[in-house]
């Protein structure tokens, strides 16, 4: 009274999530959403305020003179909350125009991409420099990945433009933090600097030439960052430095 018993496979079609494109064209999708969250690190650094707040305090802890005091998890934790405050209203517009109407599925994935990178290529637009923003749009032209030799040339868009495309605005904008980190850094290294030239000049002038003028700045250099409440001055220019 038995049939006989067939194997059943589970098509694919069950295993993906729903979506638009063919079960290929999903798999890519997952597997290119996978690889963006693998470099989501990166892509914090690259497109954010936070290599210009990790610049800034190193500069510091060199100034002062220390090896490991802020410890380097101490200051990549700082840079990290000071860039999520700063990027704060960037990510809420990202979230609600871009990523939760995706995970609502109203809008495709071609469409949540467009309307998540809107707010951040505003917000580099804003902090990079025209000049390094013509150097890569330059280079987009005449470089390597410009286009092949013989092939009409496109007129470049003004600074500034929503047409400027991400692969000539992220290496820009990284370039104008890391200009901007190290002038920040300069300021903060000079009063030090200055500190270490008096303690040396004192300590040549009395005869210690066997005695590290570093040993005796060192506690100077701490005391005069913490009369000027120099963490308040510091996190605070920063944070106002995108205002």
């Amino acid at each position: 009274m038995t049939a006989p018993a067939v194997a059943q496979m589970a098509g694919l079609e069950a295993l993906i999530p729903e979506g638009q494109g063919s079960v290929a064209g999903r798999i890519i999708q997952l597997v290119a959403l996978l690889t963006v969250l693998a470099v989501a690190p990166g892509l914090l650094v690259m497109v954010t305020s936070f290599t210009r707040f990790v610049v800034a305090l190193s500069f510091l802890r060199s100034g002062l003179g220390l090896q490991s005091t802020p410890a380097n998890l101490i200051l990549i934790s700082l840079s990290l909350f000071m860039t999520f405050f700063v990027m704060g209203p960037t990510f809420d517009r990202a979230w609600q125009s871009g990523l939760q109407p995706l995970i609502e599925n109203r809008i495709t994935e071609e469409e949540a991409f467009a309307a998540i990178a809107e707010p951040f290529r505003e917000f580099m637009l804003a902090q990079v420099r025209e000049k390094d923003l013509r150097l890569f749009e330059d280079l987009a032209r005449n470089g390597p990945g410009g286009p092949q030799e013989g092939a009409p040339a496109e007129a470049a868009p003004a600074a500034g433009d929503d047409a400027v495309e991400l692969r000539i605005l992220v290496p820009a904008f990284m370039i104008s933090e890391l200009r901007r980190g190290f002038e920040i850094g300069f300021l903060i290294v000079l009063p030090f600097l200055v500190i270490d030239m008096i303690v040396a000049t004192l300590t040549m002038s009395m005869g210690m030439m066997m005695l590290p003028p570093t040993v005796i700045s060192l506690p100077f250099k701490i005391l005069f960052f913490v009369l000027i409440d120099g963490w308040n001055m510091l996190i605070g220019g920063l944070v106002r430095s995108y205002v």
